[in-house]
């Protein structure tokens, strides 16, 4: 990347790693120089929460608005209806509109701690683009918006060609959908004033295709801008976790595990994810990332600190960070571990090993609790469990318990 920004936006993103490809850079620039720029990026509402693989997306809306210009969050109420295929397998399950309601509900709680919902010139909006979606009439949309549509060249866009390559079948619900995203971009530039809009590097023909039929019907110059799809350098999927999806919202993911996600970041993910994930000055990040041996171990705690404020605030960090002092180096129980509360009813006569590792979250099945016994994976109290078929009554839990799953994860148990 050679181009040297006017605009603050553009050197944010260039400089702490943001950007994949744009559309025009300079003239983006000069348009960000002019005045406040409203820019967009979608979400579809296929769970209650975000998870961290959208936090990359999250943080560029943050800077948007920390460097003047306005953030759009669009909130996909009409496009859920269809499923985006970019890149996937299979056909999403459809949902649904009470689920992608309840989902949206989720959603909005996530933005609140990044950006700032006001009346203000930068102040960020919150768009349903079920607002003109759901309401379109099939014909006239055909004619007005699918005139300008070349099919060989939607097939030819490498969302689609890898789906098709493989044999993989994409339904004609799923092949609008790229039509829909475009429409989209088209709406919120007339309503909106939108001129710009962001995502991840696999919604780039999408974001293209919005463009051009923007240009085409309301002849508007538009832009789009795309972010690096991440994943850690041991090559797995950004945003999970060895227990699933790491949710943003506090009700889907503690405090603690958030907290934990980012302090496990490997050694060479350190200094990209501060840069990314963090406001910390780039010199900082670069001295932090810097650090060697078992010194790394306080870039990641301030990586940790750092993701946690921004998600769950100042309050919800320390507490973090507090329980995994108690836990790692005291070898404490911990104030702030998730916790799995048992009623006499939940008890009955006794509860197996096996079923308290499975309900505490840290084995999926009973059969991946026995191998984690077997493998000497598993502590009851900081103690090795060796018994698979060891059972716990009432009065063994009079005190809460410490489960262990290796020595990064734990759980308490006890009784409500």
């Amino acid at each position: 990347m050679t181009y040297h920004p006017k605009s603050d936006f553009m050197r944010v993103m260039i400089e702490r790693g943001f950007l994949a490809d744009c559309t025009d850079y300079q003239a983006l620039d000069e348009a960000l120089i002019k005045g406040v720029l409203p820019a967009y990026i979608g979400f579809d509402a296929t769970a209650k929460s975000l998870h961290v693989g959208s936090l990359i997306q999250i943080m560029m809306l943050r800077w948007l608005q920390k460097t003047g210009h306005k953030p759009i969050v669009l909130m996909g109420g009409g496009t859920t209806k269809v499923g985006d295929p970019s890149f996937r397998a299979d056909e999403r399950p459809l949902l649904t509109p009470d689920q992608i309601d309840d989902n949206i509900s989720g959603i909005k709680k996530v933005f609140t701690s990044y950006v700032t919902f006001d009346e203000s010139d930068t102040g960020a909006e919150m768009v349903n683009n079920a607002e003109w979606l759901d309401d379109l009439n099939y014909l006239e949309f055909l004619r007005d918006i699918g005139r300008h549509f070349s099919v060989n060249r939607m097939l030819a866009f490498e969302s689609v060609k890898s789906r098709l390559d493989r044999e993989q079948s994409l339904s004609f619900l799923e092949f609008n959908y790229m039509i829909l995203q475009a429409y989209d971009f088209l709406e919120l530039n007339r309503r909106y004033g939108c001129l710009l809009q962001m995502g991840g590097s696999d919604q780039w023909g999408n974001i293209v295709n919005g463009i051009d039929l923007t240009r085409r019907v309301l002849d508007n110059q538009i832009f789009g801008l795309t972010s690096p799809l991440l994943t850690t350098s041991d090559g797995k999927k950004m945003g999970k976790s060895q227990d699933g999806a790491v949710w943003l919202n506090a009700d889907m993911c503690s405090s603690y595990t958030f907290w934990q996600f980012w302090r496990n970041t490997t050694d060479a993910d350190v200094g990209r994810f501060l840069k990314l994930y963090t406001e910390l000055p780039l010199d900082e990040c670069e001295r932090l990332s810097a650090l060697e041996g078992s010194a790394i171990n306080d870039a990641k705690i301030r990586l940790a600190n750092e993701v946690t404020t921004l998600a769950h605030g100042a309050e919800a960090a320390a507490a973090a960070e507090a329980t995994a002092r108690e836990v790692f180096e005291k070898g404490g129980v911990g104030d702030d571990l998730p916790t799995l509360e048992l009623s006499a009813d939940d008890l009955g006569d006794g509860i197996s090993i096996v079923q308290l590792i499975v309900k505490s979250g840290l084995a999926k099945s009973g059969k991946d609790a026995k191998r984690l016994i077997a493998e000497n994976g598993a502590k009851l109290n900081d103690t090795p469990l060796t018994d698979g078929g060891l059972f716990l009554k009432a009065e063994d839990l009079a005190e809460p318990i410490k489960l262990s799953a290796g020595k990064k994860r734990h759980a308490l148990v006890k009784l409500s």
